[in-house]
């Protein structure tokens, strides 16, 4: 078996790496702040999203493929590059769908890095079995150590980006999505042989260079202009640094603290839960827990985001984990070095105090409600 001789545009792998890293800041602030926009936003922010991702990842493979340079004339089947870009985008898809419609658990953080790592592998695989007069020939290393990679910093990029969605973890995610689809590229590229075929496949129609360039010019093109549409709404928003909470309810207007709304889900729909009507909030992972009088509620806040918004309406943190309403606690009892607020309801749990917020939060409570002592 005769290998191919190859070489590279230098050019165009540059090229094929900024689009892989603007495709990633495009994806990961497209689902930026999904859990206050409505059913309908949030589902197609998450299906562009998932194509500026998906696509991004095949725009890039092909963006490098264009710069391969082999001493015969080779062509693409248009049925198996058209596969592999929507195996791509239904992958990312399905990471993003698990990531904004589940309890984001690091388990689930997980698994939608690791799905997404396996669509930059089945893309560049099947984007490979499209190759026409000519066939890639791979090594076992090759394929193994690009798919540890691929999986890794995929997951990685996710654990970053969705850990704390803040701008600068997004750019980071960022980062690490560009290096893991650009690395699963290169990596599996320098494993890669190329032989001669004699005969085309004909599974489809087949494409020129200049014809597959045309579509990932395209592509591109839509990806960047996505990614100026939102370098815009980042900027807007980026320079706002107090909550927004801040900016809708102003502080100095007590007459507001009633209509603070927080965002909840109840049986797969949002509500908005009135501050005045929440007992306590208690984290609950990325995520917490909403209580009120007669039931509790799943928020997409984290608690930092929580303490932020509820502390300028008269909350208190007792705990790291919980926030609490002064004004519907009932009794606050403490026990040594540790104290619980107490809630009016037989089924409503007590809300923890923790040693070093102890003396605070019995001496706000002493005027609402009478402490009880014990040992």
């Amino acid at each position: 078996m005769e290998f191919l001789d190859t070489s590279h545009s230098s050019f165009l792998v540059a090229m094929s790496c900024l689009v892989a890293l603007v495709a990633g800041f495009t994806g990961l602030s497209l689902t930026r702040d999904l859990a206050d926009k409505p059913m309908f936003q949030k589902k197609a922010s998450i299906a562009l999203a998932s194509i500026a991702l998906g696509g991004g990842i095949w725009a890039m493979h092909f963006v490098a493929m264009l710069g391969l340079q082999l001493p015969i004339l080779f062509y693409y089947d248009a049925a198996i590059t058209l596969v592999s870009a929507l195996s791509a985008i239904l992958l990312v898809g399905a990471a993003l769908i698990i990531l904004h419609f589940a309890n984001r658990t690091p388990l689930v953080i997980t698994l939608a890095g690791g799905i997404v790592g396996i669509g930059i592998l089945v893309m560049h695989y099947l984007g490979m079995a499209g190759l026409e007069l000519c066939r890639a020939v791979y090594s076992i290393s090759g394929v193994a150590f690009s798919s540890l990679v691929a999986v890794g910093l995929c997951i990685a990029a996710f654990w970053i980006a969705y850990g704390q969605r803040t701008n600068r973890n997004i750019l980071l995610g960022t980062l690490c999505f560009a290096v893991a689809v650009c690395a699963v590229h290169f990596l599996a590229m320098a494993g890669t042989n190329f032989v001669a075929e004699p005969s085309l496949a004909e599974f489809g129609p087949v494409m020129s260079n200049e014809t597959l360039a045309l579509g990932v010019i395209f592509f591109s093109f839509v990806i960047f202009g996505t990614c100026l549409w939102v370098s815009v709404t980042y900027l807007i928003v980026a320079p706002a640094a107090q909550p927004a909470a801040a900016r809708e309810e102003p502080r100095s207007e007590p007459e507001n603290v009633a209509g603070l709304q927080i965002p909840c889900e109840r049986d797969g729909s949002k509500v908005f839960i009135r501050s005045d009507d929440v007992l306590f909030v208690r984290a609950d992972g990325h995520y917490t827990q909403i209580y009120t009088a007669d039931e509790h509620l799943f928020c997409a806040w984290p608690i930092t985001e929580a303490t932020k918004r509820l502390v300028t309406v008269g909350f208190m943190q007792t705990h790291r984990s919980y926030l609490v309403n002064p004004d519907r606690v009932v009794r606050f009892e403490r026990t040594k070095d540790k104290g619980r607020c107490i809630f009016e309801g037989a089924d409503l749990p007590p809300a923890p105090v923790s040693r070093s917020k102890l003396k605070v939060i019995q001496d706000a409570l002493a005027s609402q409600v009478s402490a009880v002592r014990a040992g």
